[in-house]
């Protein structure tokens, strides 16, 4: 739920601050030092972005394997469900890694701040 709450605030800022942007940005951006900045700093955030993503992802795979091992080694009987399980567990927490990503790539390539009022 929380997860929920912070992107619906998070594409809200965007829109605000889309606005604020396109009259700021007046010319085009290959000339406009506002735009090469915004550009540079879109990489920078799109890079920081990607790699707490890719490290969150990591420990929360690592946590859910050792968890499932763990279990598995308590009662060998319910092996099979508790990597099943896992599974549906890893492909949870990759897909915020691939969200993430789709937002870098939305930062990078279709980004809102750097269009032209």
């Amino acid at each position: 739920m929380k997860k929920i709450v912070l992107m619906m605030l998070a594409f809200a800022a965007t829109v605000f601050g889309a606005e604020e942007a396109a009259e700021i940005v007046k010319v085009s951006v290959e000339t406009d030092a506002n735009g090469a900045m915004i550009a540079a700093y879109s990489m920078i955030a799109a890079g920081v972005g990607l790699g707490l993503a890719a490290l969150g992802g990591a420990i929360g795979m690592g946590n859910t394997a050792a968890a499932t091992i763990a279990g598995t080694a308590r009662n060998p009987g319910l092996g099979g469900k508790l990597m099943t399980t896992m599974f549906i567990a890893l492909a949870m927490i990759e897909a915020q890694v691939i969200y993430t990503l789709v937002i870098a790539l939305i930062a990078l390539y279709a980004n809102p701040y750097l269009t032209v009022g």
